[in-house]
């Protein structure tokens, strides 16, 4: 049972430390988020995850990390100061701002309930812009990146010449990007400061169609295969009114959020377009020569586009949970062991000197291998509960009987299953368990 409420993760990701309202002792900063103790290794393991099957495990991918800041003539030459707006209309009677696009009806307004008071719609840039430098001005313009696609684009002469790929080849990055959102909403969903994990794939131009339709099964795959329900995704190709200017064909990979379907990640046919726009106000060429057909050519891009942040929220709203245990009620995160912010937890019986030793022996050796919780709070009960709350999938407890037959009691998460292993054969085992 997925959750149904987006206040039943909201509410557990502030008790659990997932997720806090950002500079909360202050009153908050609407849509800024701070991730906590489990959230910040959660979406560490999000972005580790996809650095894994993007990057890892294929040998036409390699990793780098651009910069944040950029001079405006990367975002005039990629069409991002002229086309990235929205557009924004202002209630006459209210005073509240909205995206027009998003209103149910354009004459009323949400927020009052007013007819016919609207502004005209303008357009409004998303992007943030500060200064570099200690003097404000024009001259010293610099803006906070969008998206993380440009770094790949303007360094694509120097990943060819280092790395020595060929197309098809990809570039891949994770990293912050900033919007400047009219509406942000719906907890980590939609926020101005997010992460995104993006792929440029340069590929010959006549290739592209066919890597198109592959990357948009490969990324849909990959959320099914870290644990969410294939009846909660689905693949959707864009409308022509509702393509980017770069782009001749987007599908996105949409999850069944509680409040509707709602995008995860985009997958792009953005041709030749950012090269050949970069090549052109730079005056550097951005092309490859292909020795064995004696061609040269600007590659065209395949760009899958994820944002872990909105996806970290997704894996929690498949994963959460409600079953009975023992006639009692416990709330479970069903966590794919790749995502949970602890792999395994170390539960001493009792905090007794006898068998602190032992259990923090058990805790350091599991903790070289992973990310490891040690509790010797309260109840055994309880701190299964806890553990099962926060995804971890596997306890582990030690007990009184452990210091004579030197084993231990694992507990499965999700089957509430208990076994006896020898201490000497918990890491073999463990590993078989999670699979890695």
């Amino acid at each position: 049972m997925s959750a149904k409420d987006l206040d039943q993760i909201v509410n557990l990701c502030k008790r659990r430390g997932f997720v806090y309202p950002s500079a909360e002792i202050y009153g908050g900063f609407r849509s800024s988020y701070d991730y906590g103790p489990l959230g910040a290794l959660m979406l560490r393991n999000v972005k580790d995850a996809w650095v894994r099957s993007m990057v890892q495990q294929r040998d036409d991918v390699v990793l780098i990390d651009a910069a944040i800041l950029a001079p405006p003539a990367v975002w005039e030459a990629s069409g991002h100061l002229a086309n990235f707006t929205d557009p924004l209309v202002d209630c006459t009677a209210c005073k509240q701002r909205f995206r027009e696009d998003h209103l149910e009806d354009k004459n009323v307004c949400p927020g009052c309930g007013a007819k016919g008071a609207f502004t005209e719609a303008r357009a409004f840039n998303l992007m943030f812009k500060t200064y570099a430098g200690p003097v404000e001005g024009s001259g010293a313009e610099v803006y906070l990146r969008p998206e993380t696609a440009q770094g790949m684009f303007v360094n694509f002469g120097n990943v060819l010449q280092t790395s020595r790929k060929k197309p098809p080849f990809g570039i891949a990055q994770v990293g912050k990007s900033f919007r400047n959102e009219i509406t942000p909403g719906n907890f980590i969903f939609r926020t101005r400061e997010f992460e995104q994990m993006e792929l440029e794939f340069f590929v010959p131009p006549a290739e592209g169609p066919q890597w198109y339709e592959y990357w948009c099964n490969e990324r849909l795959n990959w959320y099914v295969n870290l644990g969410i329900p294939a009846d909660m995704l689905r693949l959707r190709a864009h409308d022509a009114d509702e393509l980017s200017h770069y782009s001749a064909g987007t599908s996105d990979v949409e999850f069944l959020f509680p409040w509707g379907w709602g995008e995860l990640e985009g997958i792009a046919q953005r041709t030749d377009y950012d090269l050949t726009q970069h090549a052109t106000h730079s005056g550097q060429k951005l092309d490859y020569f292909d020795q064995s057909t004696n061609e040269r050519y600007v590659p065209y891009v395949v760009e899958p586009a994820a944002g872990a942040t909105r996806t970290m929220a997704a894996f929690l709203l498949a994963a959460y949970d409600e079953d009975e245990v023992g006639g009692e009620q416990r709330t479970i995160l069903r966590l794919h062991p790749r995502l949970a912010p602890f792999k395994v937890a170390v539960l001493p019986l009792s905090k007794k000197d006898t068998l602190t030793p032992l259990a923090r022996q058990v805790y350091r050796t599991l903790s070289e291998r992973y990310m490891v919780e040690y509790d010797d709070t309260q109840s055994i009960g309880r701190r299964y509960r806890r553990q099962d709350e926060i995804g971890t999938p596997l306890c582990v407890t030690v007990d009184f009987d452990s210091l004579d037959d030197g084993a231990v009691t694992i507990r499965d998460r999700d089957t509430t299953d208990q076994v006896r292993i020898p201490i000497d054969g918990l890491v073999g085992e463990l590993y078989g368990r999670l699979g890695f």
